[in-house]
């Protein structure tokens, strides 16, 4: 047979080869707490992997600009039909290569160029894609924004309320990156009808959530619901745009052929393998554990002395104060020493930070990861002990060799993926 057909990645490419082989090692040994990440199954990373990279499908089932899409239709409907039993919608595309894709194909469906938006501020935990002016959503879009409370840190509905009626947007986009607390959909939808305006919920980070009931579902409220279909759902990276019936033949087209061309159909197929893993009962015990884990991390971090931003966390992260008015440490430097023993968490902005976002005051962590792995309650407390103790006191030698130790000894009890030689393809062991 043709060389071309049989030989692996570790003989074609050994550069590529060794740097999947690291990167197994890194996700294997390391402790992986940034909220926007988790692992999938094996299942999902097959499918990725599998011959449907070599499709062109451009269209929609049924209705493609390319021969023998027959079985893409397959995957692609399969995607569909699982995405609206999932979430109770009444429409899904499930096209969109990002979240961002998603957003954008929302945005040219319900808004013309200069229309007004009203979105939650980047510095407040909202996302680059809601007004961001350095984003396609604030280059085209009038924008405005709005914030959490200085006191509560949580989401202020009244000056939401009053922004809305003093801006008059015709779409008001709700959703975060780095948000800890529940979002009250049904009262946003409120404040939208009473301004005449629509809603876009983007649900990136807490799909998973909503999707087993664990978060209220922003679908009843909203005209369009994105999200991406990695974090708390647990599958592969890319997109899908939810909305109301009336907007789908407008939403089909602002994503083909308006912001992409062919769709990823190993992606889509995907998609449809970890939908498929949603509605499975075991999904929803998953999620309440994510819940739990994040809970007690949250209240083991604030137990050794730093500052929980809004005192607490209702889903899957918790955003750290490491600065502490200065008597701490920046973002950056906390992100750094927590990498030098293993532990993964990214820098990030608080509300009212008087840091650059490059340094930022502080740190976002997630529990999805690590609790696909298996971990528990036991796990977060030890963990949070973990990344205290680094934190207060980044410089010592001692304190990371210590941590880097305790680090290996947990990941060692919690297997999950092997070498590439052992899987045949850098495959999970178990997912959790």
């Amino acid at each position: 047979m043709n060389d071309f057909f049989t030989a692996d990645i570790s003989s074609a490419d050994p550069l590529i080869s060794e740097a999947i082989n690291n990167e197994v090692r890194r996700q294997a040994d390391g402790l992986e707490l940034i909220a926007s990440e988790n692992f999938v199954s094996k299942a999902v990373l097959e499918t990725m992997g599998s011959v449907f990279t070599n499709k062109y499908a451009e269209g929609y089932p049924g209705k493609r600009y390319y021969g023998g899409c027959e079985f893409s239709d397959v995957v692609e409907q399969a995607a569909i039909d699982r995405a609206k039993e999932l979430f109770g919608c009444e429409h899904a595309n499930v096209q969109p290569h990002s979240g961002a894709q998603a957003n954008m194909a929302v945005l040219l469906t319900a808004l013309d160029h200069g229309d007004t938006i009203l979105g939650m501020s980047l510095a407040h935990g909202g996302h680059l894609t809601h007004g961001h002016p350095l984003n396609f959503s604030g280059i085209n879009y009038k924008v405005a924004d709005y914030g959490v409370s200085r006191d509560t840190e949580q989401i202020d509905y009244d000056d939401l309320q009053k922004k809305a009626e003093e801006h008059r947007p015709k779409l008001l986009i709700c959703g975060a990156s780095a948000y800890p607390r529940v979002i009250d959909f049904a009262r946003i939808g409120e404040i939208a009808r009473s301004v005449g305006a629509m809603v876009m919920a983007d649900i990136a980070h807490i799909a998973g959530l909503v999707a087993t009931g664990l978060h209220p579902s922003p679908i009843p409220h909203c005209e369009f619901v994105t999200t991406t279909t990695h974090k708390t759902l647990r599958g592969p990276r890319g997109g899908m745009a939810m909305c109301k019936e009336e907007f789908a033949a407008d939403l089909n087209k602002r994503v083909f052929p308006g912001v992409q061309g062919g769709p990823l159909i190993h992606i889509i197929a995907a998609k449809a393998v970890a939908f498929g893993e949603a509605l499975k009962p075991d999904f929803k015990a998953y999620q309440q554990q994510v819940l739990d884990n994040a809970r007690v991390l949250s209240q083991t971090l604030a137990d050794s002395g730093l500052r929980i931003i809004s005192g607490g966390t209702d889903n899957h992260l918790v955003l750290v104060d490491v600065f502490l008015d200065g008597k701490g440490i920046t973002g950056k430097e906390a992100e750094a020493a927590l990498g030098d023993v293993h532990i993964t968490v990214n820098k990030n902005t608080i509300p009212f930070d008087t840091n650059k976002p490059f340094v930022a005051s502080g740190i976002r962590v997630g529990t999805p990861a690590l609790t696909t792995r298996g971990m528990k309650e036991d796990e977060m407390r030890a963990i949070g002990s973990m990344i205290a103790e680094v934190i207060h006191d980044p410089a010592s030698e001692d304190v990371k060799t210590k941590v880097k130790r305790e680090v290996a000894e947990l990941t060692a009890r919690f297997p999950m993926y092997r070498s590439r030689t052992d899987t045949g393809g850098a495959l999970p062991v178990s997912a959790g």
